[in-house]
């Protein structure tokens, strides 16, 4: 626990030290759910229509693209090196970098995405499923994240590829994000869907990190 804390509390730190790679993220998902009711019109039914989708979608992409500083900082400094070679159990270090990551850069997207889901006019019915739905499953998309930046973390433009990569896995999330906020919609129980989407995050916390090993293992050696 120590060595979980320790890892936290130093990669808090550094995340507040550069607030960019907090900021430019959240900016992009509100700038893009923002300007969806500019571009398609303000019918309101056509936009609670879309509204989960839209929602799930951005939060995805902001994702993506916070996903360039997890470990670029410590592969360029060489502290990357440096914890591959620690006697330390990296799993749990690597768990704890992931779940720092997740905890600047995929929570207040959790917040804020009631204010713009009312924005384009979801229902009060739909917000419980939906914050419920990211809360489960922005976890689960900054491990897989971490898992195609661990890849491509050596390389100088890694952006495309990193999309490539990771943008397949993304889908089932995607899928049953939005799924269970037009079941809820729908008055059809969403209990099933959350369970599929709270296992899929209890294999993601157990596979991820050793693939996140792996990959790092490579790219390092490179």
């Amino acid at each position: 626990m120590s060595i979980i804390k320790a890892t936290l509390r130093r990669e808090l730190l550094i995340a507040f030290r550069s607030p960019g790679d907090i900021i430019n993220p959240l900016m992009f998902f509100v700038i893009a759910v923002s300007l969806f009711p500019l571009g398609v019109g303000a019918d309101q039914a056509f936009l609670s229509e879309i509204a989960p989708g839209v929602v799930w979608v951005t939060a995805l992409l902001a994702v993506m693209l916070s996903m360039d500083s997890l470990f670029r900082a410590d592969y360029e400094d060489g502290s990357l090196e440096q914890l591959l070679l620690s006697p330390q159990p990296l799993y749990f270090i690597i768990l704890a970098k992931v779940s720092s990551h997740w905890l600047v850069s995929g929570l207040p997207l959790v917040i804020l995405a009631p204010v713009f889901a009312s924005m384009l006019a979801l229902p009060e019915g739909g917000m419980f499923p939906l914050v419920a739905g990211l809360l489960i499953g922005t976890p689960i998309l900054t491990l897989l994240g971490a898992v195609g930046m661990a890849l491509t973390v050596g390389l100088s433009r890694s952006g495309l590829l990193l999309s490539v990569l990771i943008l397949p896995l993304y889908i089932p999330v995607l899928v049953f994000g939005t799924g269970i906020v037009n079941s809820a919609l729908n008055s059809i129980d969403i209990s099933g869907l959350l369970a599929l989407l709270g296992a899929m995050l209890v294999l993601a916390l157990c596979l991820a990190p050793l693939a996140i090993i792996a990959a790092l293992r490579i790219s390092v050696s490179l």
